[in-house]
């Protein structure tokens, strides 16, 4: 992670939302517990996550900082983390060889939704995509989230794939 001299990280995006001015950048370790409650707030996250333990949440942080084909961004209002989402960049032999961008874990604050802060934070992550050569980006999201769903339709994706996940 790149920083400068007064430890800040730099900002990826910036844009005036209502309440305030709304940035995004790389996530820093010292996020996750404010990310971990962004993943939680809702009734899905809310029996998946705990910050009651920390360690398996800084070794994926540290796994995910790492490499250059993941990205943990949040979003910030003012200084205070109400977003975040993960983006990874995935290669495959198929449509010939070409990579893929997977958005994950997107997460608004529920005092920003409505306010275009979703928008900006998937648009920046498709425009990333088109920089790094990805022919494809793509997400889950689960059946019961049909709000969400609208949301992503409205932005052109397409409910073309039925996933699949099984739990270890």
């Amino acid at each position: 992670m790149v920083t400068s001299q007064s430890g800040a990280v730099p900002a990826l995006f910036t844009a005036a939302v209502e309440r305030g001015t709304f940035t995004l950048r790389r996530a820093r370790q010292g996020d996750l517990p404010r990310i971990l409650a962004l993943l939680a707030d809702d009734q899905l996250g809310a029996t998946r996550e705990s910050a009651d333990n920390l360690v398996p949440y800084e070794r994926a942080f540290g796994a995910i900082d790492a490499d250059p084909a993941h990205l943990l961004v949040v979003g910030e209002l003012d200084g205070d983390v109400v977003a975040t989402f993960q983006l990874s960049y995935i290669p495959g032999l198929s449509r010939k060889g070409s990579w893929r961008a997977q958005i994950e874990a997107v997460r608004v604050s529920e005092v920003l939704r409505g306010q275009g802060v979703g928008v900006f934070m998937i648009q920046w992550a498709i425009d990333q995509a088109r920089e790094r050569g990805c022919s494809l980006v793509q997400l889950t999201t689960d059946k019961s989230r049909v709000s969400a769903h609208r949301f992503y339709e409205r932005l052109g994706f397409v409910a073309s794939h039925e996933g699949m996940k099984l739990a270890l």
